[in-house]
């Protein structure tokens, strides 16, 4: 739709000889003295003026922001392209083909149902760790993940040819935000509109989280769940609220022995102590321009550990460079430069920003650090690392303290106990995209071997790069020799450890914990590490540095002390410490000056969407409407728009629900939804075996989200879930109050009798609830199983999005209040009334009543958390696609 443009924003830029079209940010006095966020916002704004969506007033008031605790207006952002990893975007494929044949039975064109903006998918999550250790280990891989993901690879290349404005970077490329920021990302759009090249901010939403490391280029780009970016590639903006904006002031230095990884742990603990949910982070003051790209891109990526929907570095001389050796055209670079000044939207230190909130932090002050053992906020410096782990070692972990065990591996005895790390994975996105502390791993390695130090037998190391330019340098410096000798061979490019595809631990190792209920860790380079997400066996997981990774994987084990304790002796009897071979500074800076090279991008990204003889063998159906197979347990057609009529049914009152769960705090989406391996006794391991599969060809199930069947009953299937119904119960459990005296039943089990009794659903929630990836699964799990609303003491913003998105409603505890403050025990009958209001207005509470039989019910006021009028309109229509799906055939 044709710009309004009622502030005649439209101008002409020249560049290089050409001329562009740009909606100018000088037209409108005030937007000059907005963040740079806010201006991109602004920018998107005049560009997408209709009068129906983007309004003159709605931009007027972004000119009058004021930096205090946020605007309560509404705004659409319309995104310039969407950005998945297949484990979150092969169910929008699924779901997008469902609804082709959705508009078909409603009368209209199937064919109207394609992306409207650019949708690039990088497969990245699907590649599991079974081999490691070995110069092979990259190839068994890869054929492994093929011959487990050939039906989900098969649907995408045919989704590749039906959809237009489809693209599916293949397997073994590498990871989807790296590949992002070195290849995909444009800095500037361009467009051809009415005759003429129109330039506008590259801007974009992803399926994945930390689809904010793009914020590092100055591109302003979050995670979002897929419904919602379904919704964003059928061309429909994304609601928001005008966000308050957090000033984050870097200044000085990284000292010496501190890496970038250091730098994220201490900002990531900064501002989730802060508090930035729902929030723009923003970078500035002088230290901006020493802070490297890379260096700006891990920050970036771990926005969704502090909070925040953006953390964002403005484009300066550093942003040009990097688009410049990572093999973007002089076009591109010059034009992303240009428009960049003439909008206003280049770093200038001196200028004068207001922001809502302030921090600052001197990186001469941040000292080596992990986090862990569950969240990646809880950051340990190193030289306590010995002793917070004793801390922590406590019967939550294990019942068996200080309880050495024997294992034999390869003929040698070797005594584990509590702390023994079992995985050490260099791997992830957040850190492997960092030359900086990748070259740091890899001169630690050389400078151990030549030591003559090893890692330890029990340690599973892996290396997964994100991108095939890290094998290039590793190459070019002479590193690699170095790694494969302390096990560190690459096994992938891909997200691997960090979503859970770990693969086993060594069968010995298996074994002693299961024997023995030992508290094994692993160390990765990762952004997540939440309970049950790494491994199964693996009940702590510690994020580190990739040369922390190495240094751990040569201890051995978290109970260690690098300040005191020896990795090791030389042959003349004197002790070998971390610090004796810990690379400096100016080692790392000349390694990463010399090695890499304009040259590696280009050739590794000149072909990308091909992919391998693999990718280009798979045999492919065509036709615009996808053929689907009755007896596939990867791909089924979802029954999300079964039976659904041209107009919703209004809103009505909740009745006499049960809670499935009642759950603590900081419940993230790996408890609501893993992506890991499950169990033959689990409801969705019973699911494949009826179907006549082994248990070697489960998979994970990230990699089977195009299958509802698995998926419901995966949801709430997390091993640590603790669900307070029951006492001292992990896992996927619930009580089924259906049956006399409400016995214990899987979840899935539980919800199925509910829903044959017609008893509505809710569950009972703590503070943070679905914190964590953007995972769609979450909330299509939770509708699935028969759940009308969540109660919760707060939310994180993607998974309260997805609920709504799905027609699920967020229901929020009164301010200060718990279900156990209000005296709830989940055995109560909820009566949630008044939502009839939701059908002309959003009202800010409902009246829930917990019946407890012949006892005094309890009644309160819950806040509802729909907090903007598209939201509502979303909810009204039983969530976001269907309401698309009625608009696109209306």
């Amino acid at each position: 739709m044709k710009s309004l443009d009622s502030f005649q924003a439209k101008q002409e830029l020249k560049v290089g000889g050409k001329r562009y079209q740009i909606f100018s940010l000088n037209s409108v006095p005030g937007l000059e003295k907005l963040p740079f966020c806010l201006k991109i916002l602004a920018e998107n704004l005049l560009r997408n003026e209709d009068g129906e969506n983007v309004s003159a007033d709605q931009i007027a008031r972004l000119a009058n922001w004021q930096p205090g605790a946020g605007d309560k207006t509404e705004v659409q952002f319309t995104p310039a392209r969407v950005l998945m990893q297949d484990f979150t975007g092969v169910p929008c494929i699924v779901d997008l083909a469902t609804m082709r044949e959705a508009v078909q039975e409603l009368g209209g064109d199937p064919e109207r149902i394609n992306p409207q903006v650019p949708a690039e998918m990088v497969i990245d999550h699907s590649v599991i760790i079974d081999s490691f250790g070995s110069s092979q280990s990259f190839e068994h891989n890869v054929d492994a993940e093929y011959e487990r993901n050939r039906e989900r690879y098969q649907f995408l290349r045919w989704g590749q040819g039906a959809f237009a404005n489809f693209k599916v970077v293949p397997p073994g490329t590498g990871i989807v935000h790296q590949v992002n920021i070195e290849y995909l990302a444009r800095g500037v759009f361009t467009d051809t509109v009415d005759g003429q090249v129109l330039a506008y901010p590259d801007t974009c939403v992803g399926t994945d989280s930390h689809t904010t490391m793009v914020n590092g280029l100055g591109v302003l780009g979050w995670g979002v769940g897929g419904i919602e970016a379904e919704a964003a590639m059928l061309g429909q903006p994304v609601s928001m609220l005008i966000p308050p904006v957090v000033g984050f002031k870097l200044k000085g230095a990284i000292p010496p022995g501190a890496t970038a990884t250091d730098v994220v742990l201490t900002i990531t603990q900064m501002l989730r102590e802060h508090g930035v949910v729902g929030k723009f982070v923003e970078f500035y003051g002088e230290g901006v321009s020493s802070v490297p790209l890379a260096n700006r891109a891990t920050i970036g990526n771990m926005s969704p550990e502090f909070g925040s929907t953006a953390a964002i570095f403005p484009i300066d001389r550093v942003t040009v460079d990097y688009l410049r050796i990572t093999g973007r055209s002089e076009e591109t670079v010059d034009l992303v430069e240009a428009y960049a000044k003439a909008q206003g939207l280049w770093h200038d230190p001196q200028r004068q920003v207001q922001y809502s909130e302030y921090l600052e932090l001197d990186l001469a002050t941040v000292v080596p650090s992990i986090a862990g053992p569950k969240r990646p906020q809880d950051r340990i410096e190193l030289r306590r690392a010995k002793q917070a782990f004793k801390q922590v070692l406590t019967p939550t972990y294990t019942a068996t303290a200080d309880q050495p065990t024997e294992i034999d591996l390869g003929g040698k005895k070797y005594t584990l106990n509590n702390g023994a790390v079992a995985i050490a994975s260099i791997t992830s996105c957040t850190n492997t995209s960092n030359p900086s502390v990748m070259v740091a791993a890899g001169l630690l390695a050389k400078n151990a071997v030549e030591a003559g130090l090893t890692s330890k037998p029990w340690v599973k190391t892996t290396m997964a790069p994100g991108s095939k330019v890290v094998t290039d340098y590793y190459r070019e410096a002479g590193l690699w020799k170095y790694l494969d000798a302390l096990g560190f061979n690459l096994v992938g490019y891909g997200c691997t450890t960090c979503i859970g595809n770990s693969g086993p631990l060594l069968p010995e190792v298996s074994q002693a914990v299961s024997e023995r209920d030992l508290a094994v860790v692993s160390v990765l380079s990762g952004n997540r590490n939440f309970e049950g997400r790494i491994n199964p066996d693996v009940k702590m997981n510690y994020l580190a540095s990739p040369p922390l990774v190495i240094a751990y994987a040569l201890a051995g084990t978290m109970d260690f002390d690098f300040a005191k304790d020896p990795l090791g002796t030389r042959p003349d009897g004197t002790k070998i410490f971390l610090t004796d071979f810990w690379p400096s500074a100016s080692q790392v800076e000349k390694v990463v000056a010399t090695s890499i090279d304009r040259s590696m991008y280009v050739s590794d990204y000149a072909d990308v969407f091909s992919g391998d003889e693999r990718w280009r063998n798979l045999e492919v159906e065509s036709g615009k409407l996808f053929s689907w197979d009755p007896e596939s347990t990867y791909i089924r057609k979802p029954h999300f728009f079964a039976d659904m009529d041209r107009q919703p049914a209004d809103v009505e009152d909740i009745e006499g629900a049960r809670v499935l769960l009642k759950l603590g705090d900081f419940v993230t989406t790996d408890h609501i939804s893993p992506a890991g391996q499950f169990a033959s006794s689990s409801p969705a391991g019973k699911y494949l075996l009826s179907h006549g599969l082994r248990r070697t060809e489960f998979n994970s199930y990230g990699s089977r989200r195009g299958n509802h069947e698995v998926m419901m009953r995966g949801t709430f299937a997390n091993i640590r879930i603790k669900n307070q119904l029951l006492d001292g119960v992990e896992g996927g459990f619930t009580r089924d109050f259906t049956r006399p005296g409400g016995p214990q039943e899987s979840i899935f089990e539980a919800s199925q009798h509910y829903r044959e009794a017609g008893v509505p659903l809710v569950i009972l929630g703590g503070r943070e609830y679905g914190s964590g990836s953007s995972r769609d699964w979450a909330a299509k799990g939770t509708l699935l199983l028969g759940v009308k609303a969540v109660i919760a003491a707060s939310y994180e913003r993607i998974h309260r999005s997805n609920l709504i998105g799905m027609g699920v409603l967020p229901l929020q505890f009164p301010s200060g209040q718990t279900a156990d403050s209000l005296g709830l025990t989940g055995n109560e009958r909820f009566d949630i009334t008044g939502l009839e209001a939701l059908n002309r207005t959003i009202p800010r509470t409902v009246t829930v009543t917990a019946n407890r039989g012949t006892l005094k019910p309890i009644t309160f006021e819950a806040i509802v958390r729909i907090d903007t009028p598209g939201e509502a309109k979303y909810y009204r229509n039983g969530g976001i696609l269907p309401y698309v799906l009625r608009k696109l055939t209306s």
